[in-house]
């Protein structure tokens, strides 16, 4: 199976749910899969809850935090774009373990036959 590398390029939740199910499901499958968050996006990576939690646990879907955790079980790299926090002043530290940092050099230099989706 190819693997599978998702650029996040803003800090919209919603769309962040989206990619981060989808990096769930390839993973799930066995499937290498990278989450990528560029400049504004790392803050999405921030643990903490979000306005619409209660409608999505009412609903019984996943929280942003609980996809997180998901991808994370799963195996899913999950990659801070090192400008993007020296932006927004937060220290690696801040995000969920096992995060790492890097730049759009690297992402693409190990790129290899994965497929690369932007959200």
């Amino acid at each position: 199976m190819r693997g599978l590398t998702l650029l996040i390029t803003t800090g919209d939740r919603e769309r962040f749910r989206a990619a981060l199910t989808l990096a769930c499901s390839q993973a799930a499958l066995g499937g290498r899969t990278r989450l990528y968050c560029h400049e504004g996006a790392v803050a999405v990576l921030l643990p903490g809850d979000d306005p619409e939690d209660a409608t999505l646990r009412a609903t019984g879907l996943p929280t942003r935090a609980a996809l997180l955790e998901m991808a994370a079980a799963e195996g899913v790299a999950l990659i801070a774009c090192q400008t993007g926090l020296a932006l927004a002043g937060i220290a690696q530290s801040a995000l969920p373990e096992g995060t790492e940092t890097g730049g759009m050099i690297s992402l693409i230099a190990d790129l290899g036959d994965d497929r690369l989706v932007t959200f």
